[in-house]
């Protein structure tokens, strides 16, 4: 079982199994049972459902036949491909589905100990940053001792029809599964963070280099224990579920099982003219209706492949609902695509690895606006910043940030009918590298979310050495709710929320004073900077001090018009001194003052521009310039 796994309603499994052992009774669970409410809230059971187990609808069950696979699972009666298709892409997984299903073995059905059985299972789901165990009785809906929903293809095996059981619990009841986004389904099979693309709105299809870099992109993830689902969005006013006439659906979830980049034999090359094919391999959840197109089951082009040839290219063909096509093909007529990336935090990995960071928090209202933290989107300008703040750091010289927003799970509330998620997304701002209170003026944006009524918005962001602000909000203002941030990058990001809107009084402040005036200096950069004997390739850093507190930026190498973007905020007790902004030469030996200068900064001074002359410590000697921004005020939470 996952580490940190809280027990779903207190339910313990070991403890529950045990107990039924002992009392030699098998587990009706009072928490999920066998009625119409656990099936639906808004309509009634089918005629005729009986609720049976598995040993009643077949003579030997089993978890497993022959192993897991994508092709074991067929959709029901109930509208969730979203589901299925999520669970086809768990099976090809085995290090994700062992997780999801914990100590299958223990828990399969053994005909040798027909007295270990006790009727109850449980499964695992990450829910909100936490693993969920999720235990269940295995009696399962039926009409005419068939099952009505999810179902595999062997009638002995039971594994998908309990894990959807669990799930359903998980949610509410099974009706809450109708209609859904695969993506939510892929983040609670794996913990991992779903990214979406839209191959439409990309127009990979056009685009050959855009292909290839997303075939690469894909082919990478699957090898790396991704998931992957994808679709075809209708356009508006076309029915959902209908069928092209090249057998694809529309706004219909498929799971992708498998990526290859074929290297053809000699015998083919005639055939294809090409040396390499590239396949991609998906599985529709209601196990039939696949694509016709070329390589289709029995199309001419596996014609010309013969079996030794597939067998040598790794490939299968089966009427079973999963279906090859190329990658031309998939581009052409798919739409979007889900991406559920596995992150990798492990030290010893040889792959590419991130540092997680994550913090729960949330939106709620308040009359007073130093409390408030609901102020909806930029769009709102005069409560933006009044929503929750979160501060994070890159330290590399440029760094790839993946952050994911996670609001509560809603589905559960469908009954009462509030299980509508919020419309929500981030923006990310750069600010002074030294940072410690709330932001309270716009400053430079430098990413921002789509905002969608998702469980979860994730965005991929590259930046620059700084530090950063994201700020999570809902669309509208006055809107509450609980959420999760993570963000992933390639060193601790020292994520935090920012609470504090400027510096309290402390007991020594009738000694050592108290702030006055808060400025906020940006060097944005210097021009035509020079030393003596040096050449015009100079490395060159900025320094700015204030009252013994100083920021600095990072060694520009080989330039002499470096693009510094260094920003300090200092809290100013002697408003009089003014600010140093110094630029150095770095070097081997001993660094090297290039030049310096002194900014007033003085109260009143709002996003005042200038650029000023450095002035040399050795006499006669220009320096260069540099061009630098101001924000002065004595109000202290202005900045």
């Amino acid at each position: 079982m996952p580490q940190s796994v809280v027990c779903y309603q207190n339910q313990n499994y070991g403890k529950l199994k045990k107990a039924c052992l002992e009392s030699r009774k098998l587990f009706e669970d009072p928490l999920f049972p066998a009625a119409s409410e656990t099936l639906f809230y808004q309509r009634s059971a089918p005629v005729g459902t009986v609720w049976k187990r598995p040993k009643e609808i077949c003579s030997n069950p089993q978890l497993f036949v022959n192993g897991i696979s994508s092709r074991d699972l067929h959709q029901g009666s109930l509208g969730n491909c979203w589901l299925v298709a999520a669970a086809s892409c768990l099976a090809t997984e085995p290090s994700v589905w062992k997780k999801v299903i914990p100590n299958h073995k223990e828990q399969d059905w053994d005909p040798r100990h027909p007295e270990k059985y006790a009727g109850i299972f449980h499964f695992c789901f990450w829910r909100f940053g936490h693993w969920v165990d999720v235990t269940i009785d295995d009696r399962l809906p039926t009409v005419n001792g068939q099952l009505i929903f999810c179902s595999s293809t062997d009638v002995n095996e039971f594994w998908c029809a309990l894990l959807e059981k669990a799930y359903a619990k998980l949610n509410g009841c099974y009706e809450t599964l109708e209609g859904g986004n695969t993506a939510e389904a892929l983040v609670d099979f794996t913990g991992g963070i779903s990214e979406p693309i839209c191959l439409e709105e990309e127009k990979v299809s056009e685009d050959l280099e855009k292909k290839k870099k997303l075939f690469k992109s894909l082919m990478k993830a699957h090898s790396r224990a991704s998931l992957i689902s994808c679709s075809i969005r209708p356009a508006p006013g076309e029915e959902l579920e209908s069928q092209m006439s090249c057998g694809l659906v529309k706004g219909h979830a498929y799971g992708v099982t498998d990526i290859k980049r074929i290297q053809l034999g000699t015998g083919l090359l005639a055939f294809f003219q090409a040396k390499k094919l590239y396949m991609i391999r998906m599985r529709n959840p209601w196990g039939s209706t696949e694509w016709c197109g070329p390589w289709s089951d029995g199309s001419e082009e596996w014609k010309k492949v013969s079996r030794s040839e597939r067998e040598k290219m790794g490939v299968t063909v089966r009427d079973d609902g999963e279906f090859w096509m190329s990658f031309d093909d998939f581009c052409r007529y798919f739409t979007d695509l889900v991406v559920c990336r596995r992150i990798n935090t492990s030290l010893l990995s040889i792959h590419k690895t991130w540092v997680e960071a994550l913090l729960f928090s949330e939106w709620s209202q308040s009359p007073d606006p130093w409390k408030n933290r609901s102020g909806g989107c930029s769009n709102n300008r005069e409560t933006f910043l009044q929503n929750p703040q979160f501060t994070f750091d890159i330290t590399s010289d440029q760094d790839s940030a993946l952050i994911c927003l996670q609001q509560e799970d809603r589905r559960a509330n469908r009954k009462s009918g509030t299980g509508e998620n919020l419309a929500m997304g981030f923006d990310v701002f750069k600010v002074e590298v030294n940072r410690k209170y709330r932001m309270h003026i716009h400053q430079g944006k430098v990413a921002s979310s789509t905002y969608i009524n998702s469980r979860s918005v994730f965005q991929r962001v590259e930046l620059q050495q700084g530090k950063y602000v994201v700020i999570p909000t809902t669309f509208g203002p006055g809107e509450s709710g609980n959420f999760l941030l993570r963000v992933f990058t390639d060193r601790t990001a020292k994520l935090r929320e920012l609470s504090k809107n400027q510096p309290a009084p402390s007991c020594w402040s009738c000694c050592l004073g108290i702030p006055q005036l808060v400025s906020s200096v940006t060097l944005h950069s210097a021009a035509g900077l020079s030393l003596p004997g040096s050449g015009n390739e100079l490395n060159v850093y900025a320094v700015i001090k204030c009252e013994g507190k100083q920021v600095r930026s990072k060694v520009y190498k080989g330039t002499s018009s470096p693009e510094f973007d260094l920003r300090g905020i200092f809290y100013r007790k002697r408003p009089q001194s003014p600010v140093k902004i110094e630029v150095w030469v770095k070097s081997w030996l001993r660094d090297t003052l290039l030049g310096h200068v002194s900014v007033p900064a003085a109260a009143g001074d709002m996003g005042k521009n200038e650029v000023l002359r450095l002035q040399s410590p050795r006499q006669g000697v220009t320096s260069g310039s540099i061009l630098v921004e101001i924000s002065s005020s004595t109000d202290l939470s202005a900045l």
